[in-house]
C-alpha cells in the first residue's frame, strides 16, 4: 500500500491518497480529518500509525507504508 501527500491551495486544503499495489485509489481525504477515511477504508487498526506517518510524510513523494 502506498501514501501520497498532496500540498492545497489557498482555497483548496491538504489531501492524502492510499493506493494499493496497483495504484488504484482507496481513499481520499483531508490531512486534518484523517479518522474517518482510514477506517473506512479497513485501516482502523493501523489509524494511529498512519497519522503518525502522514505528519512526517514530505508533499508530492510517494512512499509505501511499512505495514
Amino acid at each position: 500500500m502506498y501514501i501520497l501527500k498532496v500540498k492545497g491551495t489557498a482555497k483548496i486544503p491538504d489531501y492524502v491518497q492510499l493506493r494499493d499495489d496497483n495504484f488504484t485509489l482507496l481513499a481520499y481525504f483531508r490531512v486534518d480529518r484523517p479518522e474517518k477515511a482510514i477506517s473506512k477504508a479497513g485501516l482502523g487498526d493501523h489509524e494511529q500509525e498512519i497519522i503518525q506517518f502522514i505528519s512526517e510524510l514530505p508533499f508530492g513523494k510517494i512512499q509505501k507504508l511499512p505495514f
